[in-house]
């Protein structure tokens, strides 16, 4: 019994070691992180929301860590490409994802994606969006009913502008194409800076656009806005009614920004960064900037937000299907 006995802690002696050795490296990995540069991936052009708040955190996490942080629009493929190259980064938190809600709704809609869900590790939620409904004031519709009249009477002639294939805009408005019963064109942009631009523009004769691209817009006298996406009002336009309050429901979900690093970085790490972010998101004045961008503060921490993802994941690809929506 006794040789039985040390045989068995022999064995165990090695797993015992590996895992003190894991144990130190994670230690060591977030006593020694950030000891570079760390660059920001924007999988979309400069000039919209998930830019602007990129170089806000930006600003911050250099100012509190000593390090350089460096913001790089990759924008394409409706941000697969720049989702993919920090999925296939090395796993050592120098290279973070300032994501929208395209990430787990990408997934639903593609047949190929270069990369799973679950090779980016969630870091923290920054904000809760929404999408307004906006129409150049030139065409005269006030309200949702009229638009949808309008494209009833012609069928096929109206068009929506998105910012963005595999988006939540995108998604939004082909769930209202269906709950409508209208036929118009989807319009995607590469990002909500250029969409916002086309409407202004008089390019769109519809455009679900992100708060933020929005927000300085609100009071134009070239837009009407007609609703807004999500359970509740907005604090800033009271008088905007939902989806549901003009009589289109299923559109109750709100969009998101949120940080993600490869999911092979050790966890320390992802803690560390997900703590980092969280504080910046409450100080006042990362509270006040993502308020005035028409957001809902959040600074999630990484389990968190991991939770919220998976929730997303199911309900996003619930809308994929109910409106048959599907990418090559």
């Amino acid at each position: 019994m006794a040789f039985t006995r040390r045989k068995t802690l022999t064995q165990w002696l090695p797993l015992i070691a590996l895992a003190a050795a894991c144990g130190v490296s994670g230690a060591q990995a977030q006593d020694h992180y950030p000891s570079k540069p760390i660059r920001v991936i924007v999988p979309y052009p400069a000039g919209g929301g998930t830019d602007t708040i990129a170089r806000l955190i930006g600003v911050q996490l250099s100012q509190r860590w000593g390090q350089p942080v460096v913001v790089e629009n990759k924008p394409g493929a409706s941000g697969i490409l720049g989702n993919d190259i920090v999925a296939k980064a090395p796993g050592d938190g120098y290279t973070v994802l300032m994501g929208i809600t395209a990430v787990v709704q990408i997934p639903a809609l593609y047949k190929k994606v270069p990369y799973k869900l679950g090779d980016l590790a969630p870091v923290s939620q920054i904000a809760k969006s929404a999408d307004l409904l906006m129409v150049p004031r030139s065409t005269g519709v006030t309200t949702l009913q009229q638009f949808v009249d309008k494209a009833k009477a012609a069928p096929g002639t109206l068009n929506f502008g998105s910012y963005g294939n595999a988006t939540s805009s995108h998604m939004n408005g082909e769930r209202f194409k269906q709950k409508a019963g209208i036929d118009i064109t989807h319009i995607p942009y590469q990002g909500s800076g250029p969409e916002m631009a086309a409407l202004l523009g008089g390019q769109v004769t519809l455009a679900f656009v992100d708060a933020t691209a929005a927000y300085p817009h609100i009071k134009s006298d070239k837009v009407n806005i007609l609703a807004i996406t999500g359970a509740q009002r907005h604090p800033a336009l009271p008088q905007v009614p939902t989806m549901t309050e003009a009589g289109y429901p299923g559109l109750e979900a709100n969009g998101w920004f949120g940080m993600f690093l490869p999911a092979s970085t050790p966890k320390a790490i992802v803690d560390k960064l997900g703590t980092e972010v969280a504080a910046i998101v409450k100080t006042p004045e990362l509270n006040k900037r993502l308020t005035e961008m028409g957001l809902i503060p959040v600074g999630s921490l990484p389990d968190e937000f991991k939770a919220q993802i998976d929730k997303d994941a199911v309900h996003w690809k619930g809308v994929a299907e109910a409106a048959k929506i599907s990418m090559d």
